[in-house]
């Protein structure tokens, strides 16, 4: 099975088969969105809530653009929205901010991935956000199935 990494403001997407896989969740929130029916697959790694530098061409980095850019490439491969669905893990709360301007950046990119995906119409199934750890995230695309490693923490599987 072939499996793609997927590095910090990325996204890839596999069909049929695949292992799709990010590390390093810490604030940054890994997005799985699936099309069970013909078996498409993305997954997202975002690492902030909203873009707003004009002229910024990474739209993966933005929860906000990250999200409608990839379902507009999987409904390009015959995705519906209709049937597609997200599963989220990350937003931990890596850094004491002591009051700093960034605030937490963890929880801002959770409430903006809920916020966007609601938008777009796209249900969460499963969600593991939060807490301190910073998270491994393996999606498999012939299944649907997430899996997520974090030190300290039993596999879980989403």
């Amino acid at each position: 099975m072939d499996k793609l990494t997927i590095g910090i403001a990325d996204m890839k997407m596999a069909q049929g088969t695949g292992m799709l896989v990010t590390y390093a969740l810490g604030s940054c929130i890994g997005i799985c969105l699936y099309d069970s029916v013909i078996k498409l697959g993305a997954l997202i790694h975002i690492m902030l809530p909203i873009n707003l530098e004009t002229g910024r061409k990474n739209v993966m980095k933005y929860a906000d653009t990250a999200i409608r850019e990839t379902l507009k490439q999987m409904e390009a491969k015959g995705g519906k929205r209709a049937r597609i669905t997200a599963k989220i893990v990350g937003g931990a709360k890596m850094f004491e901010d002591n009051g700093g301007s960034l605030g937490n950046i963890g929880q801002r990119n959770i409430e903006s991935v809920r916020l966007n995906l609601k938008k777009e119409g796209i249900r969460i199934l499963k969600e593991d956000v939060g807490g301190t750890v910073a998270r491994t995230l393996l999606f498999d695309v012939t299944s649907g199935l997430g899996c997520v490693r974090s030190y300290g923490r039993q596999e879980l599987i989403i």
